[in-house]
């Protein structure tokens, strides 16, 4: 609870009551690796603030080559399908932790709940909103502005721990090329 308690006070001073109420509405969660913790089209109930590991977000297919990586979250970030959580209505894509991973989610009613409840709780959820937002919009950018060797590159300037924990053909499927061609870019280098 202390790492996500260090994480709302970087956004506001949170009261004690607000803090008991909303803590007494999260729910620790404990996923083993490789286990895919939110199916496609299954409505998403949860944001989750992790407190380890590493979550894959990903569009899945049947030929396991072709699945599309096009994000990662990380120890003390929020994760979640979050447009699907939002609408309540079925996701397009699927949640898989990569590495055995703590979270501690908030199921969507209760997170109303906490809006309607506490007096920290609307702002919380728009800076949170707006985080997640800003991650989305950073990663668009980058797959129309640069190539993808640029794209790896940032990455591993960025996250250099991504490149030890995760899988190559998730980096490659991420940055939008072929395990091949990651290949080559990382020869290059």
């Amino acid at each position: 609870m202390q790492q996500i308690k260090a994480y709302l006070d970087q956004i506001a001073t949170i009261s004690d009551s607000d803090w008991t109420f909303f803590t007494s509405k999260l729910q620790r969660r404990v996923i083993p690796k490789k286990a895919v913790f939110l199916k496609l089209n299954a409505i998403e109930n949860h944001i989750s603030f992790i407190e380890s590991g590493v979550v894959r977000l990903f569009i899945p297919n049947d030929i396991p080559e072709k699945e599309i990586t096009f994000g990662f979250s990380f120890k003390d970030q929020f994760v979640s399908a979050y447009d699907s959580f939002l609408t309540q209505k079925p996701s397009a894509y699927e949640l898989q932790a990569l590495t055995e991973t703590t979270i501690l989610s908030i199921t969507y009613e209760d997170l109303q709940d906490v809006y309607k409840t506490t007096q920290i709780g609307n702002l919380v959820g728009r800076i949170t909103a707006e985080r997640l937002f800003l991650l989305k919009s950073k990663r668009e950018q980058n797959l129309l502005n640069l190539n993808a060797e640029e794209r790896y590159l940032k990455l591993f300037k960025e996250r250099p721990e991504l490149l030890k924990v995760i899988p190559l053909k998730y980096i490659s499927s991420y940055i939008g090329v072929t395990p091949q061609a990651l290949s080559r870019i990382r020869k290059r280098l």
